[in-house]
């Protein structure tokens, strides 16, 4: 059996082949992606699942740090949070949320709110601008901010100027309760906080205008408004935005309305404003300009910010019962205000002009400008004594052209004002000031210097050539019956802060010239109280005949606020007529005396002064002096002893010195004056003396 291979160990037969085997295995293409599909849709249900029975509350860090890292400021959710589909919109809620202002606002948080829900289209988080289906928010806090530098605002988000400013979303429906937001520009010096009425929505579209009201201050000045804007549908669909505001501050009211390209655009657009209060002062006091005070205004114009700068055109309206017109433009500049202005006006009442020499116009109005110059207590008085407003002055600049048609006044004829005022640094000039009185021109320069305590005043006046009785017929005497012209300048300098206070310690010269020309007869004999030949004259027909006027000079030296005369001197054919004394701008008091001495032999002449005396409020003439009385009483004495006689105490033997015209129309003073032979004046004074002499020479001899 050796030899024999068991049966075990025999060789397996050969398996036969497998038909299906060696065919070929077919393959399917969409197996992966619909196992990859399905693990997808897998795993967003599982996402949604866990989502929505989550409510995405755990996302709420990630979504502060993504929120964060887009907006470059610190995002919070301090209450309940939640962003999930329910079941395919995203539904977003978060509770005390929080964004943070950039480092220079003075409030922490840009957007605080109590509540925000919102359903939002879900593709939309995939583009800039969100749809929301529905927007609830509640208790909602936004604070608006500049820089100093007016470079960058809060709701720009991103460090780089011209960053990425809020993008708002759109809103189907939207419910918005309880909102307030805060602006501030410290440029302006300008802080507004509003409270917005319940805002409510439906199918993208506002039922009402969107109103508002706040309370805020501008320059220091605090202020109340209301407004609305009354297009909020056109706002929801970024469309242009009409809004309108109205303030109170300081006793102004005052109204805008504009239609804006976006809520936050209000630079380069035109904005109409109106103003309308009881002083017009009160309201640019608002802005850091000063002005005098005025009576009720009215005013309306364009606005357009454009920076720092605001320009106000078509400007038009009323104050008092005076008419303005004209542009102006306020620079809003660091560390003053500066102001560009040109204006027109056709009337201004004479009440209207009272404040810009000083008075208080509704005193004026009342009772008067010398009740005015006292505000309405002590005695009459004409100078005012309003002081400069310095501390307001040191705050801006100004350049102004103001041009005037004409002065509605009964007693003072003022037409063809025009006025360059430059205010720099506390200085201000008045150059040229320029106007026609009473159908004479009258140039002027005047220089406020407020830079030195108290401040300086420099006067420098001048009477162009004016017919003499153009002159007076302007002031309503007709009849005057003189030619010739006059002109005339004054030059003073002062210290005070006041007109009255400058003119009380001025020193200077006031010099009125009146080359050849004629008076009425009536008036020479009249003045030099000649009784006799103005009878004569009269009987003879010959009132009217012309009495040539050879030179003429009134002039006044100045020293330390009294004006002596320095002369009065006037020479015509017939007399020489000659003037003492002075006035006060200290006491505004008056003491001249003004005395005519015939050059020919009259029988019957009182030749004795006119005296001129009171206030510069209430002037008086005293025709009968103490000269005339005693003349008077001469009379009578010798017409007891012998009747006749009576008339040596009125004979005027007509003795008086002709003048020599030279230092009369040069404007020369007192002691340079000379009588046509050369020799020195008597009659005339020195020009130092502000009261009349005690002694006259009376009986036409001593």
């Amino acid at each position: 059996m050796a030899g024999m291979v068991p049966a075990s160990a025999a060789p397996a037969p050969e398996p036969e082949p497998d038909a299906d085997a060696s065919r070929p295995r077919r393959r399917h293409p969409w197996r992966w992606p619909l196992r990859i599909a399905g693990g997808l849709l897998l795993l967003l249900l599982l996402a949604w699942a866990v989502l929505y029975v989550t409510k995405g509350r755990f996302l709420r860090h990630p979504f502060e740090r993504l929120l964060a890292s887009q907006l470059h400021r610190p995002v919070r959710v301090t209450g309940d949070f939640q962003l999930f589909f329910d079941p395919l919109t995203v539904k977003f809620l978060a509770e005390g949320l929080a964004i943070a202002n950039p480092g220079y606002a003075t409030q922490p948080f840009l957007l605080r709110a109590r509540r925000l829900e919102a359903r939002i289209a879900p593709l939309s988080l995939l583009r800039d601008q969100w749809h929301a289906y529905r927007l609830d928010l509640t208790d909602a806090a936004v604070d608006l901010e500049w820089d100093g530098a007016h470079r960058h605002n809060s709701w720009t988000f991103s460090d780089e100027k011209g960053g990425k400013p809020l993008t708002l979303p759109v809103i189907d429906a939207a419910t918005l309760s309880g909102t307030t937001l805060r602006y501030r520009d410290p440029r302006l010096r300008f802080l507004a906080d509003l409270r917005f009425r319940t805002i409510r929505s439906t199918d993208a579209h506002i039922g009402d205008a969107i109103r508002f009201t706040g309370t805020g201050e501008v320059r220091a000045t605090p202020f109340t408004l209301t407004g609305a804007l009354l297009s909020p549908n056109a706002t929801v669909e970024r469309g242009r935005n009409r809004l309108a505001l109205q303030a109170l501050a300081a006793g102004n009211r005052i109204g805008m309305t504009a239609t804006l390209p976006s809520l936050a655009a209000l630079e380069k657009v035109p904005l109409a404003v109106t103003a309308d209060g009881g002083n017009l002062a009160r309201l640019l006091d608002i802005i850091g300009v000063a002005v005098p005070d005025t009576r009720r205004y009215r005013l309306a114009a364009q606005l357009v910010l454009d920076g720092g700068v605001y320009h106000f055109t078509g400007l038009r309206g009323t104050f008092g019962d005076s008419d303005l017109s004209g542009a102006f433009t306020v620079h809003n500049e660091e560390p003053r205000v500066r102001v560009d202005a040109a204006l027109r006006t056709r009337r201004l009442d004479i009440v209207d002009a009272a404040p810009f020499i000083g008075y208080n116009p509704d005193l004026v109005a009342a009772r008067g400008p010398s009740a005015a110059a006292t505000g309405g207590k002590g005695p009459p008085r004409l100078l005012p004594d309003a002081p400069l407003r310095i501390q307001a002055l040191q705050a801006f600049d100004a350049r102004l052209k103001w041009h005037v048609d004409a002065v509605r006044s009964r007693a003072v004829p003022l037409s063809d004002i025009d006025l360059a005022l430059g205010l720099d640094h506390s200085r201000i000039t008045l150059r040229p000031l320029t106007f026609t009185m009473a159908r004479g021109r009258v140039t002027s320069d005047v220089v406020i210097d407020a830079r030195q305590r108290p401040a300086r005043t420099t006067y420098d006046i001048r009477l162009l050539p004016t017919p003499v009785s153009r002159l007076l017929a302007g002031f309503g005497a007709i009849e005057a019956g003189t030619t010739g012209t006059v002109k005339g300048r004054v030059q003073l300098v002062g210290i005070g802060d006041s007109v009255r206070r400058s003119l009380a310690t001025a020193r200077g010269r006031m010099a009125f010239i009146l080359p050849s020309g004629t008076f009425w007869m009536r008036n020479v004999q009249l003045v030099e109280l000649d009784l006799g030949v103005f009878v004569q004259r009269m009987l003879q027909g010959k009132l009217k005949q012309p009495v040539q006027i050879n030179c003429g000079l009134v002039a006044f030296t100045v020293r330390d606020g009294l004006a002596a005369a320095d002369p009065i001197l006037i020479d015509t054919s017939k007399n020489v007529i000659a003037g003492r004394g002075g006035f006060s701008f200290r006491s505004e008091r008056i003491d001249l005396s003004v005395r005519a001495d015939a050059k020919k032999f009259s029988l019957f002449s009182g030749q004795s002064p006119i005296g001129i005396g009171g206030s510069f409020a209430a002037p008086t003439i005293r025709p009968i002096s103490r000269q005339l009385l005693a003349r008077a009483g001469v009379g009578l004495g010798l017409g007891l002893l012998a009747p006749p006689a009576a008339l040596l105490a009125f004979v005027d033997p007509g003795d008086a010195k002709s003048a020599a015209c030279g230092p009369v129309l040069a404007g020369a003073n007192a002691a340079a004056q000379r009588t046509a032979k050369g020799k020195p004046r008597t009659d005339v004074g020195t020009g130092k003396d502000a009261r009349p002499p005690k002694h006259r020479k009376f009986l036409g001899i001593f």
